[in-house]
């Protein structure tokens, strides 16, 4: 096997594109365990007050938090088969370049997994974001009829209030 400089260079050159995909991969893992840290030091506080006081909401947020670490899980775990097959990718474009090997219809299986891999690891993340906001609107939905039913409760009772004072004295 006589391996010349150019060949090496041709190689490279076929890698590059798979280097940048593991590249974008590799942020998308960052992405996914970063959301994953926060949603396990989320459901630990509202397991601490759970403890303290056992409360409905609080159970509510914490299934949802559960369901959603689940969500991303699956992501995690496609993202690095997508990371793992780009990998492979490159190491048979190497290896086929200098050795001549017909590995063609394995660097194109290796590809279209990893790319299967990856839009599997985006939809799961999409999911888990969706169920992150319904959960966060229907919390804001709750606070401000909270809000509303507390400057319902005050303005009522300020007008009668006024009502006592506007009529003057009794007797």
């Amino acid at each position: 096997m006589n391996l010349q400089l150019s060949d090496i260079g041709q190689a490279i050159q076929l890698a590059i594109a798979p280097v940048f995909l593991l590249a974008g991969v590799g942020t998308m893992l960052i992405v996914l365990t970063n959301r994953l840290g926060r949603l396990i030091d989320r459901s630990r506080i509202l397991d601490d007050r759970l403890r303290a006081n056992p409360d409905t909401e609080c159970v509510k947020e914490l299934l949802s938090l559960h369901h959603r670490a689940a969500l991303l899980n699956i992501a995690i775990t496609a993202s690095t088969a997508c990371g793992l097959l780009v990998c492979l990718v490159i190491a048979m474009l190497f290896l086929g370049d200098t050795t001549d090997l017909p590995l063609d219809q394995y660097i194109a299986l290796c590809f279209i997994g990893g790319m299967l891999a990856l839009l599997v690891g985006f939809v799961y993340f999409m999911r888990e974001i969706l169920i992150c906001c319904t959960f966060m609107r229907s919390q804001q939905m709750q606070v401000i009829a909270a809000c509303n039913a507390r400057v319902a409760g005050w303005s009522a009772s300020t007008e009668c209030g006024r009502a006592g004072r506007d009529a003057g004295p009794v007797g």
